[in-house]
């Protein structure tokens, strides 16, 4: 286009020209305030919290995702008019494909925005453990292994009281598991009242295949406070990743604290197939980490394990590693850039640092004493 034509076009794309500028606009104001953490509260109690919840109250009683279908619509949606961008550049239009990008961008550009003032402040207020009084001290690997070992007990404990399948694995339906967990956070309130909230249901993904390819079992869409669950991994880790995500419904941002949080919740009630869930999924960070401390003591903390326990990890562990390769090392990659934008510097691997937390919680319960000093 020759500099007429590019003003011509300019003035016809005045609208998406100036949606673009005040996009980033917005997206620069989310980078100046972040730093302030009172306004940050605010900003949480006042609009970002309110407006997930009113949202997500709307699309709680459909049976599907909202997430998905929305972003499946805008995606669908932004192929169709690059074709008809394309066919319009074949027939002489040179700005149908400029304008394509343009729009595209205001889209993406808001997007962004709206994920940070809904989401993204999230991580820059106060967070769970301030809020709790814990403090995730430093343990030695003598406190670490107790712990690892009082888990251990309480998944053997809860292992017989979950419907098994005939090689003695976790066959609790999935369905079941979904529409089960009203209530789950109440045995919390009274300790940690800020986590009350709206009680919503999880919806099952379709794409569950897609979530899988990309190293997900889970995710809460941040414009519309939904949690959307991946249905296709096994069973066994469902309950405690509903737990999970509802954590991030109530407030919780970080990764490592939604993990811990979620493990109290499922282990607190009174549902067995979420109780020996969050058991199980708090042994595994808890033996991993071990077993990067202090190998031979991982090793045993597993022979202890009942072999129901061992063939739920056993069969978790075959359905991911089918799934290794680029793709999910794409997607985790991704989405650690996407923790570290918001100051979460560990990435994918915050997933593993909620073992202080559970360490500080439950150590009182073993043998091994107080906490280690920092």
């Amino acid at each position: 286009m020759n500099c007429k034509n590019c003003t011509t076009w300019l003035r016809r794309h005045r609208a998406a020209c100036l949606g673009l500028l005040a996009g980033l606009a917005a997206l620069g104001l989310f980078a100046a305030a972040r730093g302030d953490r009172a306004a940050m509260d605010w900003w949480l109690a006042h609009v970002s919290m309110p407006v997930k919840r009113g949202i997500s109250a709307l699309v709680d009683p459909l049976p599907f995702s909202a997430c998905e279908l929305g972003a499946t619509v805008l995606i669908l949606g932004a192929l169709a008019f690059l074709i008809r961008a394309i066919r319009r550049t074949l027939h002489g239009q040179k700005g149908a494909l400029p304008a394509w990008v343009l729009h595209v961008a205001v889209l993406l550009v808001w997007g962004y925005a709206g994920v940070c003032a809904l989401w993204g402040t999230q991580y820059y207020g106060t967070n769970f453990a301030a809020k709790a009084g814990m403090q995730a001290p430093v343990v030695s690997v003598e406190q670490l292994a107790a712990v690892t070992d009082y888990f251990a007990a309480r998944v053997n404990e809860t292992a017989d009281a979950v419907p098994r399948d005939d090689s003695g694995r976790f066959a609790v339906d999935k369905t079941e598991i979904l529409q089960s967990c009203s209530g789950l956070y109440t045995p919390l309130l009274d300790r940690w009242p800020f986590l009350d909230g709206p009680e919503r249901h999880p919806k099952p993904a379709v794409y569950s295949q897609l979530m899988s390819a990309w190293g997900f079992t889970g995710y809460l869409c941040p414009l519309v406070g939904e949690s959307t669950l991946n249905v296709d991994s096994p069973a066994v880790f469902l309950p405690v990743t509903v737990a999970h995500e509802l954590a991030h419904q109530r407030g919780v941002a970080a990764e490592q604290e939604a993990n811990f949080v979620g493990v109290m919740a499922a282990t607190a009630g009174g549902n067995a197939a979420y109780r020996y869930s969050g058991w199980l999924f708090g042994y595994l960070h808890l033996s991993n980490a071990l077993y990067s401390a202090a190998p031979e003591l991982a090793t045993a903390s597993y022979a202890t394990l009942c072999a129901e326990a061992q063939a739920d990890m056993a069969e978790n562990n075959a359905y991911w590693k089918q799934w290794e390769g680029p793709v999910r090392e794409t997607g985790e990659k991704v989405y650690t850039a996407f923790l570290q934008g918001y100051g979460q510097e560990l990435g994918m691997r915050s997933y593993g640092a909620c073992v202080d937390l559970l360490v500080e919680e439950f150590l009182p319960y073993t043998t091994a004493g107080g906490l280690a000093a920092d």
